[in-house]
């Protein structure tokens, strides 16, 4: 499929009517190296979106506010993502790529301009500028990458979300780095990358269908149910994931660690949740779907408050086993929500990334309002609580949906 890179989209996007695969998409095979450019920009989107939690003792210091802000903050940048339904949904109707590159610079360069907040309204500011750059970018980009990998799609979805991962977990350090290195007002530079790449994304990405304005109706009552579920169960497990990357690094530095440290724990995290995410693509493909999501939210709350109790080399092995269990999941419910809007599937994947994830992460205020230096341990035996939880709601996902993705 090496041609198609300059001709444009491959002939699978060009002929879907309504941005679904055609019946004989079975038989196609995945782009890999479009595949791997939308992993890299997911990269960049993801770890300039995310890198927050490894400053953000430096910056809640240099605006002079207490450790409860640490939610306000957290749930600032996670209001935009809340968007992605709609960002999918315009996504869906204008088709083509710009959705993605608008908002890979959006989140880039709202990420360079954290370090020059002179105010907790322009931070605030900035930081919502960083979710809708990123709601704007996930959605389009998910189809994408389907469009691209006709075939094991719970493991070649995973290929593109460790991109993302990589992102969340590398770039926390590698901020904490520039900041005690170079000083907050240097974060700038964490723009460059995505600059540089974007000339390349218009080849990489391939060009989407518009969905016709005939197409059939979305089914929204349909699917209240099964979408209620993914919304809980999404939400859920956002809110334990922000939790965790909002007060580690919190916690490691009431207890006197540095700003480097506290980040590579969260690095390490979400790094080694590289190994959880490709497992659980190739797991989603050969067992189904269910048995992923109960695993999953089981062993990331088991492997929780270990990561606040234990010392030394411990806390990074606790915080390993905690990354890998929670993205094992991933690829499953981001299948999910497209199988629910087989018609619309960015905006199934805003639905599946964006919006759980966003409620999720925004909920992460309410801890923040009633945390202190004090409270910090008990903050992880209530993200454990919540983690379990979250298996009710598998429950109510039809069996339609927890499928192979080999028998769909």
């Amino acid at each position: 499929m090496r041609g198609h890179v300059d001709a444009g989209p491959p002939r699978l996007v060009e002929t879907a009517p309504t941005g679904t695969a055609p019946d004989h998409a079975e038989t196609a095979r995945p782009d890999a190296g479009r595949l791997l450019g939308l992993s890299w920009v997911h990269f960049l989107n993801d770890g300039a979106a995310n890198f927050l939690p490894g400053v953000l003792p430096a910056v809640l210091l240099s605006l002079d506010q207490p450790v409860r802000m640490a939610g306000a903050l957290m749930a600032a940048l996670s209001i935009g993502q809340t968007t992605q339904p709609l960002m999918g949904w315009i996504a869906d109707r204008v088709g083509g790529r710009s959705l993605i590159v608008i908002g890979l610079l959006a989140s880039s360069l709202g990420g360079a301009m954290i370090g020059r907040a002179g105010s907790m309204g322009s931070l605030m500011a900035f930081l919502v500028l960083i979710g809708l750059g990123s709601a704007m970018f996930h959605p389009q980009a998910m189809a994408a990458v389907r469009a691209v990998a006709p075939v094991r799609q719970g493991l070649l979805t995973s290929a593109f979300l460790v991109g993302g991962e990589l992102g969340r977990g590398i770039w926390p350090t590698v901020a904490s780095l520039i900041v005690t290195s170079f000083g907050l007002r240097s974060l700038w530079i964490v723009a460059i990358p995505a600059l540089v790449s974007v000339p390349f994304l218009w080849r990489w990405a391939p060009r989407l269908p518009a969905r016709r304005r005939t197409a059939g109706a979305l089914g929204w009552r349909r699917q209240a149910r099964p979408l209620a579920a993914l919304i809980g169960y999404r939400g859920l497990r956002a809110l334990v994931t922000a939790g965790l990357v909002t007060f580690i690094p919190l916690l490691w530095h009431a207890r006197g660690g540095s700003l480097v440290g506290g980040a590579s724990i969260v690095t390490t995290m979400l790094v080694l949740g590289v190994i959880g995410n490709l497992a659980g693509g190739q797991l989603t493909d050969t067992l189904g779907r269910r048995p992923i999501l109960i695993l999953s939210a089981v062993a990331m709350s088991v492997f929780i408050v270990p990561i606040a109790l234990a010392h030394g080399v411990w806390i990074w092995v606790f915080a390993a086993l905690v990354g890998i269990s929670m993205f094992l999941s991933a690829s499953a419910t981001v299948l999910i929500g497209q199988d629910m809007f087989p018609g619309s599937k960015s905006m199934g994947s805003g639905i599946a990334m964006g919006l759980a994830n966003g409620l999720g992460a925004i909920l992460v205020l309410v801890l923040g309002l009633w945390v202190d230096p004090s409270s910090l341990v008990l903050v992880f035996w209530v993200l454990a609580a919540i983690g379990l939880l979250s298996t009710a709601f598998v429950l109510a996902f039809p069996p339609t949906l927890m499928a192979r993705s080999g028998d769909r």
